[in-house]
């Protein structure tokens, strides 16, 4: 049992997932501050006990903490950026979409004007804020991190991710990257249950036991990646391709789009060209980290 009282919060940007944010956070009971260019998206949250900031300058001194979700980084630097706002001695966590590079260039602009600085994803969507199913990645200086953890603990599962101010982006579209190729996989095998008379809930069950199983095989690859040590133990990337034949003649014959295939076996090809066509499936970790060649 703890006699501390939340800490004051700030929220810049009520969009819907900056609503989604500072709900969270009123809700967890921390006396949370909003700014939005548009003051009428701050209604309902001023009804619920938030206070509307006038100006961003008053948003920004009203507490130690501030949380920045605009449209994106330009957006946040013409927010922030002016003569008339002081950042000096303020903590910003930006959890504006974005890539590495605007994280990394992010942090050094916040800096050189005196203010601490976390870089942040959301992988959730507005109505998962608050739950444990929100995951909230950072990346920044650690001890910032850890000094404001207990506030940020109010928007769901924050994971701190290291101090490279990249890590954040990073991970998010590498999740975003699972995200895309589980649901085209998906959808590939429905498409073609569905020349069969099978629906797409008959499917889904099959279809997710085997994406929990594929993901138990990570890692063990993920030893093979890390080492450069491919040796064939399961089945060889030669093995694998055969199938991928498979899968494209058998889309093809069906009157489905093998497009999707096709391009995988694309790239086991160009490995298997390089000789790798004996060692395990995770070798095609060297063909990912080529750029593609016009």
């Amino acid at each position: 049992m703890t006699n501390e009282t939340p800490a004051p919060v700030t929220v810049i940007g009520l969009g819907l997932m900056g609503q989604a944010l500072a709900g969270a956070f009123l809700k967890a009971g921390h006396p949370t501050t909003v700014w939005n260019r548009t003051t009428s998206k701050a209604g309902q949250l001023v009804a619920d006990g938030a206070l509307l900031a006038p100006t961003v300058g008053d948003a920004l001194t009203a507490g130690p903490l501030t949380i920045v979700c605009v449209t994106d980084y330009q957006a946040m630097y013409e927010l922030l950026g002016s003569g008339e706002v002081e950042l000096d001695g303020t903590m910003l966590i930006n959890l504006t979409s974005g890539d590495s590079a605007q994280a990394r260039a992010a942090a050094r602009w916040a800096e050189q004007r005196g203010a601490r600085y976390l870089d942040g994803a959301i992988m959730a969507v507005p109505t998962g804020v608050g739950t444990a199913d929100a995951v909230i990645l950072h990346s920044g200086p650690q001890p910032d991190f850890e000094a404001h953890k207990p506030t940020l603990d109010a928007l769901g599962t924050v994971t701190y991710l290291g101090a490279d101010h990249g890590l954040a982006s990073l991970y998010d579209v590498a999740g975003l990257a699972m995200m895309w190729s589980i649901l085209n996989a998906w959808l590939q095998g429905t498409a073609m249950l569905k020349t069969a008379g099978v629906d797409a809930a008959t499917y889904a069950p099959f279809a997710r036991q085997i994406a929990a199983g594929v993901a138990e095989w990570l890692p063990g690859h993920a030893e093979e990646i890390d080492s450069g040590s491919f040796q064939a133990e399961v089945a060889s990337l030669e093995t694998h391709a055969r199938s991928m034949e498979h899968l494209i003649k058998e889309s093809e014959a069906l009157g489905v789009n093998a497009e999707l295939p096709k391009l995988i076996k694309a790239m086991a090809d160009r490995s298997i060209a390089a000789g790798h066509g004996g060692e395990e499936y995770s070798v095609l970790i060297e063909e990912f980290r080529k750029p593609r060649e016009n």
